[in-house]
Parts: structure tokens; sequence; C-alpha cells
């Protein structure tokens, strides 16, 4: 009867170890792996602080999606995503359910300002455009400005701006930032609407290429024109500045928290500045002279 009683302690211990689940990997900010959604629009400076992460954390392997600034808020809600870029700032019903849905209070992490800028082919005679001529240009049945998209960051800011819902504005499409630049030529009375960060990177070739194909329009309000200038961008004088910040949906201080935290710090502000972007949070520099 004893025999029979330690084998069944020995084989319930053995059913309990054989049972026990895997661990967990281990969650760190410094490595792992993750995923950043992110606009189109935007795309270039989220990849450059990428990139900066991984060599200051080498066991970190961080990937840059594409989506639509809609849909990946809707994947950050439905825990598919961790991290996600953001150029507008949340409806009320947006953030409670943000809230509600992630167990997190509404807090972006602002990283750098950004610009939607209006573009026409290089040799247009056209030199500017105003705030009102957009805001009319927006509700005639011409569609004469060109998008990147619907659910895209341009369309959706364009759009609060106005005070409109993004249904209720009147615009062509030609899907993709690039692609706007790239066919503009083939629609002369009509207007491309970009994302600045996508032509921003000063000493890059590509963008430099992409640059030499149109001409950016200043903008014209209250009787001053204003470009989209380094200067412009920190003051926000630019009438169409965003600021683009990161939407977490993860507990504790691991890569999401890592990332964002980098992204903020010195380093990862002079990352933003090198993409041709004002960064948002300033650092004084201290000279000693003897």
């Amino acid at each position: 009867m004893k025999t029979n009683f330690l084998l069944l302690i020995i084989f319930l211990i053995l059913s309990t170890a054989c049972k026990k689940k895997e661990e967990k990997p281990e969650l760190s900010y410094y490595k792992g792996q993750l995923t950043i959604s992110t606009d189109d629009s935007f795309k270039s400076v989220v990849e450059a602080l990428a990139d900066g992460y991984m060599i200051a954390y080498p066991e970190s392997e961080i990937k840059v999606k594409t989506q639509k600034e809609d849909l990946g808020f809707l994947d950050l809600l439905n825990d598919k995503s961790k991290i996600i870029v953001m150029s507008r700032e949340l409806s009320p019903d947006e953030n409670s359910e943000y809230e509600k849905r992630v167990e997190l209070k509404y807090q972006p992490a602002r990283f750098a300002a950004d610009g939607v800028v209006f573009i026409v082919p290089k040799n247009s005679s056209k030199s500017e455009i105003s705030v009102e001529e957009i805001e009319k240009g927006l509700q005639a049945e011409s569609k004469n400005f060109i998008f990147d998209g619907t659910n895209s960051s341009n369309l959706n800011f364009i759009a609060q701006k106005l005070n409109k819902k993004p249904s209720d504005l009147k615009f062509s499409i030609i899907n993709g930032n690039e692609n706007v630049i790239k066919e503009l030529n083939k629609y002369p009375d009509k207007i491309g609407v970009i994302g600045w960060n996508s032509i921003s990177r000063p000493y890059d070739k590509k963008s430099e290429q992409l640059r030499e194909m149109i001409k950016v329009l200043p903008v014209k309000q209250n009787g001053k024109l204003y470009d989209i200038s380094p200067e412009n961008l920190r003051k926000m004088t630019y009438p169409y500045t965003r600021v683009l910040y990161f939407l977490i949906n993860e507990s504790g201080f691991n890569l999401a928290n890592g990332f964002v935290r980098y992204s903020c710090t010195q380093l990862g502000q002079k990352i933003v500045e090198k993409e041709g972007l004002q960064p948002y949070n300033l650092y004084g520099r201290e000279v000693q002279m003897r």
C-alpha cells in the first residue's frame, strides 16, 4: 500500500514537471523584437531612430511597418501593435477608447515637429498658396488637391485643421507620398499634398532627387508667407506644422518604452534634426572657455 502511495506521489511530481509552462522570454528595454507602425509620411525619421536604437542596443531588433495612421491606431487598440506613430490629436471618443482598452493613460511621447506641404511640378508658374485657397479648394468639385490616400496622416491632419471629417473633403488620390511626387507632372493643374519628412533629409540622394522634381509652395496666412523652414517649424508659425508622437500599448519598461525614451533623449533628438525635422525636446549646449 505504501509502495503504491509513493509511486502515486512520484507520478504527480513528474506530471507537474512535464506540464510546466515554457518560460516566457525575458522582457527588457535593450533586447528582443519590436515592430513600429508608422504612416508612410514619417517613415524616414522612424527608420533612422530604429537604426540608432539597434546600434546602441545590438540585441534589439526593430522593424518599421508602413501603415495608414488610422489602421495603425486600430491595431494598437486591438493589441496587435505595441507602438505606433501619430500626428493628429485623438478625438475624445478615441482617447476614451484608448484608455479603456489599453488600460494606460493617454500620454503622447512627442519627439519631432514635421509639416504637411503643398507641392506643384518644378516648372509650374504657381509660387505660393493661401490658407483660404486650400480651404476653398478642398470643398470644390474639381478635386485639385492630390493626397497620398484615405486614412493617411496627411488627410487626417488637414481635415482636423479644418474641423472637418476626411469624408467631408473633396480630393484626388495617388497612393504614397513618393508616387504623388513622381506622377504630379501628369497633372499640371493639380496640387500635391505630402508629408515634409518624405523629402526633408538634407543630404540624402533620393530626397534630393525628389526635391528636384517639385516646388514646395510657401503658405500665406494673414497676409504673410511662411515656408517650412527649421525656424518656422520650431516656432510653429508654418500653418501646417504638426507634432509627431508615439503611443504605446505596453506596461513596464520594456522595448517599446525603451525606444520612446531613446527617441526623446539628446541622441534621438540629434537623429531627428539630421532628418531635417525640428526636435521637440531641446537640449542646451554648454561650452567651457579657458
